[in-house]
């Protein structure tokens, strides 16, 4: 059975220990590696600016029965706050969100997406086909291409709101871009939201997440 030591060299400094594999047999380290390099071949092998960055582990809130705009993210782990001074030029995300919904013919659901209280995508208003128990699928994209105060940070959005209705085998939805460089501001903590709004309240009317993942692209 193989078994790791350390081994610091004349006068070690942080950077200069050595990782020695020794095997029982004949107490002598066989091989040896700076520490650093076993840091860097780890480092390639993990890529940068791609990872998770929120789940939703909850069913979000049955927004139904109301036309106050509601948000339709959950609890979940990780975060959805992006500190002040943190956006750099390029940084890229995006997001997947699915749930259920149910509407009566030609209703009318506004969903956005916020940041900050800053509107940063929008889906506009949009009209539906009668819909029971059926299911919604929002995908959204998100580029910094500017950083920096209100009117100098610029944000491109792109998504693509979906739904199956009662007609079977049938999908509708729109999609959707934007230019955020007016309102958005990277100096500044960033909250990430997204709402939906129906245009009449009721009962029929009901939309609520299952799922939610936004994830670090670049």
């Amino acid at each position: 059975m193989a078994i790791i030591y350390s081994y610091p060299i004349i006068d070690p400094t942080s950077v200069d220990y050595l990782l020695g594999v020794r095997f029982d047999d004949d107490g002598k380290p066989t091989k040896l590696f700076p520490l650093q390099g076993i840091v860097d071949i780890v480092k390639e092998q993990i890529p940068e600016g791609n990872y998770g960055l929120y789940a939703q582990t909850a069913l979000g809130t049955l927004i139904t029965n109301t036309t106050t705009e509601t948000s339709l993210v959950s609890a979940g782990v990780g975060g959805l706050t992006v500190p002040a001074n943190t956006f750099k030029v390029g940084d890229s995300f995006t997001a997947r969100m699915c749930g259920t919904l149910s509407c009566a013919n030609n209703e009318t659901i506004h969903i956005r997406v916020k940041s900050n209280g800053v509107t940063i995508a929008d889906a506009g208003v949009f009209q539906m086909k009668i819909t029971t128990d059926k299911y919604f699928e929002l995908v959204l994209d998100f580029t910094v291409t500017k950083i920096g105060v209100a009117g100098v940070a610029e944000l491109f959005t792109n998504g693509q709101y979906s739904y199956n209705h009662n007609a079977a085998g049938e999908i509708a939805g729109n999609n959707f871009a934007l230019i955020s460089n007016t309102l958005f501001n990277t100096t500044i903590t960033n909250v990430l939201s997204i709402t939906a709004e129906w245009g009449t309240a009721k009962t029929a009317n009901k939309i609520q997440s299952q799922n939610f993942v936004l994830t670090k692209v670049y």
